[in-house]
Protein backbone atom coordinates (compact mmCIF):
# COMPACT_ATOMS: atom_id res chain seq x y z
CA UNK A 1 0.00 0.00 0.00
CA UNK A 2 2.77 2.42 0.96
CA UNK A 3 4.64 1.61 -2.25
CA UNK A 4 1.52 2.31 -4.32
CA UNK A 5 0.96 5.67 -2.64
CA UNK A 6 4.63 6.55 -3.19
CA UNK A 7 4.37 5.72 -6.88
CA UNK A 8 1.29 7.92 -7.15
CA UNK A 9 3.18 10.68 -5.34
CA UNK A 10 6.15 10.42 -7.69
CA UNK A 11 3.82 10.58 -10.70
CA UNK A 12 2.09 13.66 -9.24
CA UNK A 13 5.48 15.24 -8.57
CA UNK A 14 6.57 14.56 -12.15
CA UNK A 15 3.36 16.16 -13.42
CA UNK A 16 3.94 19.28 -11.35
CA UNK A 17 7.58 19.54 -12.40
CA UNK A 18 6.71 18.88 -16.06
CA UNK A 19 4.31 21.84 -16.11
CA UNK A 20 6.80 24.03 -14.23
CA UNK A 21 9.35 23.26 -16.95
CA UNK A 22 6.90 24.21 -19.66
CA UNK A 23 6.21 27.58 -18.07
CA UNK A 24 9.62 28.53 -16.65
CA UNK A 25 11.67 27.61 -19.72
CA UNK A 26 9.64 29.99 -21.84
CA UNK A 27 10.16 32.80 -19.35
CA UNK A 28 13.91 32.19 -19.06
CA UNK A 29 14.81 31.56 -22.69
CA UNK A 30 11.92 32.96 -24.76
CA UNK A 31 13.66 36.28 -25.56
CA UNK A 32 16.90 34.61 -26.63
CA UNK A 33 15.12 31.99 -28.75
CA UNK A 34 12.90 34.68 -30.27
CA UNK A 35 15.99 36.65 -31.26
CA UNK A 36 17.38 33.44 -32.88
CA UNK A 37 20.45 33.46 -30.64
CA UNK A 38 20.07 29.75 -29.84
CA UNK A 39 17.81 26.82 -30.65
CA UNK A 40 14.93 25.58 -28.50
CA UNK A 41 16.79 22.34 -27.85
CA UNK A 42 19.90 24.17 -26.65
CA UNK A 43 17.72 26.39 -24.46
CA UNK A 44 16.05 23.36 -22.87
CA UNK A 45 19.43 21.75 -22.20
CA UNK A 46 20.81 24.87 -20.53
CA UNK A 47 17.56 25.23 -18.58
CA UNK A 48 17.83 21.71 -17.20
CA UNK A 49 21.41 22.14 -16.01
CA UNK A 50 20.91 25.50 -14.31
CA UNK A 51 17.58 24.47 -12.78
CA UNK A 52 19.43 21.60 -11.14
CA UNK A 53 22.15 23.99 -9.94
CA UNK A 54 19.60 26.42 -8.49
CA UNK A 55 17.59 23.67 -6.82
CA UNK A 56 20.68 21.96 -5.39
CA UNK A 57 21.99 25.18 -3.81
CA UNK A 58 19.57 28.01 -3.02
CA UNK A 59 16.48 25.85 -3.49
CA UNK A 60 17.24 23.90 -0.32
CA UNK A 61 16.30 26.95 1.77
CA UNK A 62 12.87 27.12 0.11
CA UNK A 63 12.55 23.36 0.59
CA UNK A 64 13.09 23.82 4.33
CA UNK A 65 10.31 26.41 4.49
CA UNK A 66 7.81 24.35 2.51
CA UNK A 67 8.54 21.04 4.20
CA UNK A 68 8.89 22.10 7.81
CA UNK A 69 7.99 25.69 8.66
CA UNK A 70 4.45 26.30 7.35
CA UNK A 71 2.79 23.66 9.54
CA UNK A 72 3.93 22.23 12.85
CA UNK A 73 3.35 18.53 12.13
CA UNK A 74 5.04 16.09 9.78
CA UNK A 75 3.16 15.61 6.53
CA UNK A 76 2.19 11.98 6.00
CA UNK A 77 2.86 10.35 2.64
CA UNK A 78 -0.86 10.27 1.81
CA UNK A 79 -1.22 13.92 2.77
CA UNK A 80 1.84 14.81 0.70
CA UNK A 81 0.35 13.12 -2.36
CA UNK A 82 -2.94 14.96 -1.81
CA UNK A 83 -1.09 18.29 -1.54
CA UNK A 84 0.70 17.56 -4.83
CA UNK A 85 -2.70 16.85 -6.38
CA UNK A 86 -3.99 20.27 -5.34
CA UNK A 87 -0.81 21.93 -6.64
CA UNK A 88 -1.34 20.17 -9.96
CA UNK A 89 -4.97 21.28 -10.04
CA UNK A 90 -3.89 24.89 -9.56
CA UNK A 91 -1.39 24.54 -12.39
CA UNK A 92 -4.05 23.03 -14.64
CA UNK A 93 -6.48 25.91 -14.02
CA UNK A 94 -3.75 28.46 -14.73
CA UNK A 95 -2.85 26.66 -17.96
CA UNK A 96 -6.51 26.63 -19.04
CA UNK A 97 -6.56 30.43 -18.68
CA UNK A 98 -3.20 30.69 -20.49
CA UNK A 99 -1.46 32.34 -17.52
CA UNK A 100 2.08 31.43 -16.36
CA UNK A 101 1.68 29.30 -13.28
CA UNK A 102 2.16 30.92 -9.82
CA UNK A 103 3.48 27.56 -8.59
CA UNK A 104 5.14 28.75 -5.39
CA UNK A 105 1.96 30.49 -4.28
CA UNK A 106 -0.18 27.49 -5.17
CA UNK A 107 2.15 25.19 -3.21
CA UNK A 108 2.04 27.38 -0.11
CA UNK A 109 -1.74 27.56 -0.39
CA UNK A 110 -2.14 23.77 -0.50
CA UNK A 111 0.14 23.24 2.51
CA UNK A 112 -1.61 26.07 4.38
CA UNK A 113 -4.97 24.39 3.70
CA UNK A 114 -3.64 21.23 5.37
CA UNK A 115 -2.44 23.32 8.32
CA UNK A 116 -5.81 25.04 8.71
CA UNK A 117 -7.65 21.73 8.62
CA UNK A 118 -5.39 20.18 11.27
CA UNK A 119 -5.03 23.41 13.29
CA UNK A 120 -1.27 23.24 12.91
CA UNK A 121 -0.71 26.26 10.67
CA UNK A 122 2.25 28.45 11.64
CA UNK A 123 0.67 31.89 11.27
CA UNK A 124 3.94 33.75 11.81
CA UNK A 125 5.53 31.97 8.84
CA UNK A 126 2.47 32.53 6.64
CA UNK A 127 2.37 36.21 7.55
CA UNK A 128 6.07 36.48 6.71
CA UNK A 129 5.53 34.85 3.31
CA UNK A 130 2.41 36.87 2.50
CA UNK A 131 4.16 40.13 3.34
CA UNK A 132 6.78 39.36 0.70
CA UNK A 133 4.09 38.43 -1.81
CA UNK A 134 2.72 41.95 -1.34
CA UNK A 135 6.09 43.70 -1.34
CA UNK A 136 7.63 41.86 -4.31
CA UNK A 137 5.34 43.31 -7.04
CA UNK A 138 5.96 46.78 -5.62
CA UNK A 139 9.74 46.26 -5.65
CA UNK A 140 9.64 44.91 -9.21
CA UNK A 141 7.50 47.79 -10.42
CA UNK A 142 9.63 50.55 -8.92
CA UNK A 143 12.94 49.03 -9.99
CA UNK A 144 11.53 48.77 -13.51
CA UNK A 145 10.16 52.31 -13.31
CA UNK A 146 13.51 53.74 -12.17
CA UNK A 147 15.40 51.96 -14.95
CA UNK A 148 12.83 52.93 -17.56
CA UNK A 149 12.76 56.58 -16.53
CA UNK A 150 16.44 57.25 -15.83
CA UNK A 151 18.62 54.44 -17.23
CA UNK A 152 16.95 52.71 -20.19
CA UNK A 153 17.13 55.56 -22.75
CA UNK A 154 20.91 55.75 -22.36
CA UNK A 155 21.28 51.97 -22.56
CA UNK A 156 19.07 51.88 -25.62
CA UNK A 157 21.28 54.38 -27.46
CA UNK A 158 24.56 52.69 -26.58
CA UNK A 159 23.77 48.99 -26.58
CA UNK A 160 22.55 47.22 -29.68
CA UNK A 161 21.71 43.52 -29.54
CA UNK A 162 21.30 42.33 -33.11
CA UNK A 163 21.71 39.01 -34.90
CA UNK A 164 23.61 39.11 -38.19
CA UNK A 165 23.05 36.53 -40.95
CA UNK A 166 25.07 33.34 -40.64
CA UNK A 167 26.66 31.55 -37.68
CA UNK A 168 28.01 33.42 -34.68
CA UNK A 169 31.25 31.37 -34.70
CA UNK A 170 33.01 29.41 -37.43
CA UNK A 171 36.08 27.19 -37.78
CA UNK A 172 38.96 28.66 -39.78
CA UNK A 173 40.71 26.00 -41.91
CA UNK A 174 42.57 28.40 -44.21
CA UNK A 175 46.09 27.56 -43.00
CA UNK A 176 45.69 23.82 -43.61
CA UNK A 177 46.39 22.96 -39.99
CA UNK A 178 44.04 22.34 -37.14
CA UNK A 179 40.77 24.29 -37.47
CA UNK A 180 40.68 27.31 -35.18
CA UNK A 181 37.47 28.91 -33.90
CA UNK A 182 36.72 32.49 -34.85
CA UNK A 183 33.92 34.91 -35.61
CA UNK A 184 31.38 34.01 -38.27
CA UNK A 185 31.50 35.79 -41.64
CA UNK A 186 29.17 38.59 -40.48
CA UNK A 187 29.77 38.56 -36.73
CA UNK A 188 30.99 41.77 -35.11
CA UNK A 189 32.75 41.95 -31.71
CA UNK A 190 29.76 43.88 -30.36
CA UNK A 191 27.36 41.16 -31.50
CA UNK A 192 29.55 38.45 -29.98
CA UNK A 193 29.73 40.18 -26.60
CA UNK A 194 25.99 40.94 -26.55
CA UNK A 195 25.20 37.31 -27.39
CA UNK A 196 27.36 36.10 -24.51
CA UNK A 197 25.49 38.53 -22.23
CA UNK A 198 22.16 37.08 -23.37
CA UNK A 199 23.39 33.55 -22.62
CA UNK A 200 24.62 34.52 -19.16
CA UNK A 201 21.35 36.23 -18.28
CA UNK A 202 19.32 33.26 -19.54
CA UNK A 203 21.41 30.92 -17.38
CA UNK A 204 20.90 33.22 -14.39
CA UNK A 205 17.14 33.20 -15.00
CA UNK A 206 17.16 29.40 -15.19
CA UNK A 207 19.14 29.20 -11.94
CA UNK A 208 16.57 31.46 -10.30
CA UNK A 209 13.72 29.32 -11.64
CA UNK A 210 15.36 26.23 -10.16
CA UNK A 211 15.88 27.87 -6.78
CA UNK A 212 12.21 28.83 -6.51
CA UNK A 213 10.47 25.99 -8.36
CA UNK A 214 12.36 22.74 -7.69
CA UNK A 215 11.03 22.64 -4.09
CA UNK A 216 7.45 23.15 -5.33
CA UNK A 217 7.50 19.86 -7.20
CA UNK A 218 8.83 17.67 -4.40
CA UNK A 219 8.57 19.41 -1.00
CA UNK A 220 5.48 17.39 0.10
CA UNK A 221 7.37 14.14 -0.55
CA UNK A 222 10.45 15.41 1.29
CA UNK A 223 8.29 16.56 4.22
CA UNK A 224 6.78 13.07 4.53
CA UNK A 225 10.24 11.45 4.43
CA UNK A 226 9.14 9.50 1.36
CA UNK A 227 12.16 10.76 -0.60
CA UNK A 228 15.57 12.01 0.55
CA UNK A 229 16.17 15.62 -0.38
CA UNK A 230 18.93 14.91 -2.90
CA UNK A 231 16.87 12.33 -4.76
CA UNK A 232 13.88 14.66 -4.72
CA UNK A 233 15.91 17.47 -6.31
CA UNK A 234 17.06 15.10 -9.06
CA UNK A 235 13.46 13.98 -9.65
CA UNK A 236 12.23 17.58 -9.91
CA UNK A 237 15.07 18.48 -12.28
CA UNK A 238 14.21 15.54 -14.53
CA UNK A 239 10.56 16.57 -14.66
CA UNK A 240 11.28 20.25 -15.27
CA UNK A 241 13.82 19.36 -17.97
CA UNK A 242 11.29 17.09 -19.69
CA UNK A 243 8.81 19.96 -19.74
CA UNK A 244 11.51 22.22 -21.18
CA UNK A 245 12.22 19.84 -24.04
CA UNK A 246 8.54 19.32 -24.89
CA UNK A 247 5.71 21.71 -24.02
CA UNK A 248 8.07 24.67 -23.48
CA UNK A 249 8.82 24.79 -27.20
CA UNK A 250 5.53 26.58 -27.73
CA UNK A 251 5.85 28.89 -24.73
CA UNK A 252 9.34 29.95 -25.88
CA UNK A 253 7.72 31.20 -29.08
CA UNK A 254 4.86 33.05 -27.45
CA UNK A 255 6.29 34.30 -24.13
CA UNK A 256 5.72 38.02 -23.67
CA UNK A 257 3.31 38.27 -26.59
CA UNK A 258 0.26 38.94 -24.46
CA UNK A 259 1.97 41.37 -22.12
CA UNK A 260 4.19 43.31 -24.49
CA UNK A 261 6.06 43.28 -27.77
CA UNK A 262 9.20 44.52 -26.06
CA UNK A 263 12.68 44.75 -27.58
CA UNK A 264 15.36 42.27 -26.52
CA UNK A 265 17.24 44.85 -24.42
CA UNK A 266 14.12 45.57 -22.37
CA UNK A 267 13.47 41.84 -21.98
CA UNK A 268 16.99 41.37 -20.61
CA UNK A 269 16.50 44.20 -18.10
CA UNK A 270 13.32 42.49 -16.93
CA UNK A 271 15.06 39.10 -16.71
CA UNK A 272 17.96 40.43 -14.64
CA UNK A 273 15.64 42.26 -12.25
CA UNK A 274 13.17 39.40 -11.83
CA UNK A 275 15.89 36.76 -11.42
CA UNK A 276 17.71 38.88 -8.82
CA UNK A 277 14.55 39.44 -6.78
CA UNK A 278 13.56 35.77 -6.97
CA UNK A 279 17.03 34.42 -6.14
CA UNK A 280 17.41 36.77 -3.18
CA UNK A 281 14.03 35.84 -1.71
CA UNK A 282 14.66 32.13 -2.35
CA UNK A 283 17.95 32.44 -0.48
CA UNK A 284 15.91 33.88 2.39
CA UNK A 285 13.72 30.77 2.24
CA UNK A 286 10.66 32.56 0.86
CA UNK A 287 8.59 30.69 -1.76
CA UNK A 288 8.09 33.32 -4.46
CA UNK A 289 6.75 33.43 -8.00
CA UNK A 290 9.26 34.30 -10.74
CA UNK A 291 6.33 35.33 -12.92
CA UNK A 292 5.21 37.91 -10.35
CA UNK A 293 8.52 39.76 -10.40
CA UNK A 294 8.76 39.52 -14.21
CA UNK A 295 5.31 40.91 -14.94
CA UNK A 296 5.54 43.84 -12.55
CA UNK A 297 9.02 44.78 -13.78
CA UNK A 298 7.66 44.88 -17.34
CA UNK A 299 4.87 47.18 -16.23
CA UNK A 300 7.23 49.40 -14.24
CA UNK A 301 9.78 49.64 -17.06
CA UNK A 302 7.10 50.77 -19.49
CA UNK A 303 5.59 53.23 -17.02
CA UNK A 304 9.00 54.76 -16.42
CA UNK A 305 9.61 55.19 -20.17
CA UNK A 306 6.15 56.63 -20.74
CA UNK A 307 6.38 59.21 -17.94
CA UNK A 308 9.75 60.72 -18.87
CA UNK A 309 8.07 63.82 -20.38
CA UNK A 310 6.61 64.80 -17.00
CA UNK A 311 7.83 65.04 -13.42
CA UNK A 312 7.51 62.17 -10.94
CA UNK A 313 5.00 64.12 -8.87
CA UNK A 314 2.71 64.61 -11.87
CA UNK A 315 3.21 61.02 -13.04
CA UNK A 316 2.27 59.54 -9.63
CA UNK A 317 -0.68 61.92 -9.32
CA UNK A 318 -1.83 61.14 -12.86
CA UNK A 319 -1.41 64.77 -13.95
CA UNK A 320 0.00 64.29 -17.44
CA UNK A 321 -0.86 67.79 -18.54
CA UNK A 322 -0.17 68.20 -22.27
CA UNK A 323 2.07 65.12 -22.34
CA UNK A 324 0.30 61.95 -23.36
CA UNK A 325 1.45 58.90 -21.37
CA UNK A 326 1.16 56.29 -24.11
CA UNK A 327 0.91 52.63 -23.11
CA UNK A 328 3.49 51.65 -25.73
CA UNK A 329 6.45 53.71 -24.59
CA UNK A 330 8.57 50.67 -23.86
CA UNK A 331 8.43 49.48 -27.46
CA UNK A 332 9.75 52.77 -28.79
CA UNK A 333 13.45 52.66 -29.64
CA UNK A 334 15.77 55.68 -29.45
CA UNK A 335 17.67 56.45 -32.63
CA UNK A 336 21.43 56.00 -32.37
CA UNK A 337 23.15 59.28 -31.70
CA UNK A 338 19.97 61.11 -30.64
CA UNK A 339 20.13 62.35 -27.08
CA UNK A 340 17.15 61.67 -24.87
CA UNK A 341 15.38 64.76 -23.61
CA UNK A 342 15.84 65.71 -19.93
CA UNK A 343 13.33 64.41 -17.42
CA UNK A 344 10.19 66.52 -17.39
CA UNK A 345 10.54 67.70 -20.99
CA UNK A 346 8.52 66.22 -23.84
CA UNK A 347 10.37 63.74 -26.01
CA UNK A 348 9.75 63.28 -29.72
CA UNK A 349 6.04 62.43 -30.12
CA UNK A 350 6.83 59.32 -32.15
CA UNK A 351 8.79 57.92 -29.21
CA UNK A 352 5.54 57.57 -27.25
CA UNK A 353 3.13 56.53 -29.99
CA UNK A 354 3.20 52.73 -29.69
CA UNK A 355 0.05 51.31 -28.12
CA UNK A 356 0.98 47.77 -27.24
CA UNK A 357 3.23 48.10 -24.19
CA UNK A 358 0.95 45.80 -22.27
CA UNK A 359 -2.64 44.73 -22.30
CA UNK A 360 -4.31 46.01 -19.10
CA UNK A 361 -6.79 43.14 -19.32
CA UNK A 362 -3.90 40.67 -19.38
CA UNK A 363 -2.34 42.31 -16.32
CA UNK A 364 -5.64 42.02 -14.45
CA UNK A 365 -5.82 38.34 -15.42
CA UNK A 366 -2.29 37.70 -14.16
CA UNK A 367 -2.86 39.46 -10.85
CA UNK A 368 -6.19 37.69 -10.46
CA UNK A 369 -4.47 34.32 -10.86
CA UNK A 370 -1.93 35.30 -8.19
CA UNK A 371 -4.93 35.61 -5.87
CA UNK A 372 -7.15 32.84 -7.25
CA UNK A 373 -4.40 30.19 -7.55
CA UNK A 374 -3.29 30.00 -3.89
CA UNK A 375 -6.81 30.73 -2.62
CA UNK A 376 -8.25 27.84 -4.61
CA UNK A 377 -5.52 25.40 -3.51
CA UNK A 378 -5.99 26.48 0.11
CA UNK A 379 -9.77 26.04 0.04
CA UNK A 380 -9.61 22.69 -1.77
CA UNK A 381 -6.93 21.32 0.55
CA UNK A 382 -8.76 22.58 3.63
CA UNK A 383 -12.05 21.01 2.56
CA UNK A 384 -10.39 17.72 1.64
CA UNK A 385 -8.51 17.31 4.92
CA UNK A 386 -11.56 18.37 6.98
CA UNK A 387 -13.65 15.68 5.26
CA UNK A 388 -10.89 13.06 5.43
CA UNK A 389 -8.88 13.86 8.57
CA UNK A 390 -7.37 10.40 8.71
CA UNK A 391 -5.23 11.10 5.63
CA UNK A 392 -3.43 14.01 7.32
Amino acid sequence: MVETVLVVGVVASLFVGFNIGGSSTGIAWGPAVGAKLLSKTAAAGLMTFFVFLGGWTVGRKVMDTLSGKIISIEISLSAGVAVLFFIGTGILVANVFGVPVPTSMTTVGAIAGLGLATETLNYDTIAWILSWWIVTPIIGFWIGAFIGRYVYPGLNRRIGIEKSPGPLLALDRSDGGLPTPGFGPNTTPREFVSTIVVFVIGCYMAFSAGASNVPNAVAPLVASDALPENQAILLATLAIGLGGFTIARRTMESVGGELSDIPLLAALVVMITAASITTTLSWMGIPISLVMASVMTIVGLGWGRATRPITVRKAVAGEAGDAEIAMGALTAEETDGVEAQPIGEAERPEALDARDLFNPGAIIKYVSMWIIGPTMSTVLAYGFFVLLPGIA
